[in-house]
C-alpha cells in the first residue's frame, strides 16, 4: 500500500530569499499518528500550508492521498480535514447548526450531514449539548465539537494543529482517547504538532524533528528516546549570568564522562554516562567557575530531551511531566 502522505525535497523560498523549508523528504502511512515537532520559525507551519495546498512549494513535491498538492488541489482539500489551534465554530450557532453549517461546505446532503452529525455529536459526548448555543460551552467542550466539525466530510488526512493547547489535563486525555479511536475504528491517519512532549509520546508512531527548515530525525518515540544514551543531569543555577553559563558548558563538555551539554535557561543539561560518577565531576568544574549550583536533577531520557539534542532549545510553552523517574537534589 502507498504512504498516503508523500513529501519528496519540498522547498519553500520566500521573497527576499528567506528559505523556509530546504528539500524534506518524508512519508506517511495509512492509519498513522505522524508527530511534526519543530521550534517556532522552523518550518512547521510552512509545511502544513503546502500539504494543505495554501502555499505554493518553489520545488519538490508532496502527495496526500494519491493526489499531487500542485496539480490536484481540489482532491487533496477534499481529503483532508484541518483543525487549528484557534477555534473555528461559531458561539451565535449551537453544536448541532455548526455541524450542519461545515457539511454544507462540503456539499453534503441534508440526510447525510444530519447522520454524520449524530454520529459525530455521539462520538465527542455532545449530544445533550447539541441544540444549545455553542457560547455555552466550556473550552474543552469547543475543542470537542471543534474536532468533529473537521471530521464531518470522513477526511483521510487529520491535520491537528496544537489540537489540546491551554486545555486541562482531563479534557487533554479525553481528546488523545478520541485521536486514538478515529485511527483504530476508521484508519484515519493524523499529522500532529503539539508543544506536549507527553502528548507526542503517548500518541504519535513516529515523531519528525525539524529545525531551520531542516528534518533532523523521524523515528518513532521510543526508538528517539533510545538515541539519547546513558542519563541526563540537569542543573540549575543560583544566578543567571549567561556570560558566566555559557564559560561553563565547554568545561563541562571537556570531561569525558560527558556525552553533551547543552544551555538551558538559567542552567544546563549535560548527557553523561553515569550520573552518580558525573555529577560530583561536574559539580567541581562548575565551582571553578564561580558559579553556585541551586539545584541537580538526575533523570533518565526523554523526548524533551531528545528535542534538545536535535534543536539546542525546549519549547516554549508549559508542559506537564512525561511521568518519567528523576530525582532531584538541592544545594
Amino acid at each position: 500500500m502507498k504512504p498516503i502522505i508523500e513529501v519528496e525535497n519540498l522547498t519553500k523560498k520566500y521573497n527576499g530569499g528567506v528559505t523556509a523549508v530546504k528539500e524534506i523528504s518524508f512519508q506517511v502511512e495509512q492509519g498513522e499518528i505522524f508527530g511534526f515537532l519543530g521550534p517556532n520559525g522552523a518550518g512547521k507551519s510552512t509545511t502544513i500550508m503546502m500539504l494543505n495546498t495554501l502555499l505554493s512549494p518553489t520545488s519538490g513535491r508532496a502527495r496526500v492521498a494519491g493526489f499531487d498538492v500542485v496539480e490536484k488541489p481540489d482532491q487533496v482539500r477534499m481529503s483532508l480535514g484541518y483543525i487549528s489551534q484557534d477555534l473555528a465554530i461559531d458561539d451565535i450557532l449551537t453544536g448541532r447548526e455548526n455541524l450542519y453549517l461545515q457539511a454544507g461546505f462540503y456539499h453534503l446532503s441534508r440526510k447525510k450531514a444530519s447522520e454524520r452529525s449524530k454520529e459525530l455529536l455521539d462520538l465527542v459526548a455532545l449530544t445533550e449539548r447539541a441544540d444549545d448555543q455553542v457560547e455555552t460551552y466550556s473550552g474543552g467542550m469547543r475543542k470537542r465539537l471543534d474536532i468533529a466539525a473537521g471530521l464531518i466530510h470522513r477526511p483521510k488526512v487529520l491535520f491537528l494543529d496544537e489540537p489540546t493547547l491551554g486545555l486541562d489535563i482531563q479534557t487533554r486525555h479525553q481528546i488523545w482517547d478520541y485521536i486514538n479511536y478515529l485511527r483504530k475504528e476508521m484508519n484515519m491517519t493524523f499529522f500532529l504538532t503539539t508543544h506536549y512532549m507527553d502528548e507526542a509520546d503517548a500518541l504519535c508512531n513516529r515523531i519528525a524533528i525539524i529545525d531551520k527548515g531542516i528534518i533532523k530525525v523521524i523515528d518513532s518515540p521510543a526508538s528517539l528516546k533510545n538515541q539519547v544514551r546513558g542519563e541526563v543531569v540537569c542543573i540549575q543555577f543560583s544566578e543567571t549570568s549567561e556570560d558566566k553559563i555559557a564559560d561553563a558548558l565547554p568545561i563541562i563538555s571537556s570531561l569525558s564522562i560527558v556525552e553533551n551539554v547543552k544551555q538551558r535557561d538559567s542552567g544546563c543539561m549535560a548527557v553523561v554516562r553515569d550520573g552518580d560518577t558525573a555529577i560530583p565531576e561536574i559539580f567541581r568544574v562548575i565551582h571553578s567557575k564561580g558559579l553556585k549550583i541551586n539545584s541537580v536533577t538526575l533523570k533518565k531520557p526523554s523526548l524533551d530531551e531528545v528535542y534538545m539534542a536535535f534543536t539546542g532549545k525546549t519549547l516554549g510553552n508549559e508542559r506537564e511531566s512525561n511521568g518519567n523517574t528523576h530525582r532531584t537534589v538541592r544545594t
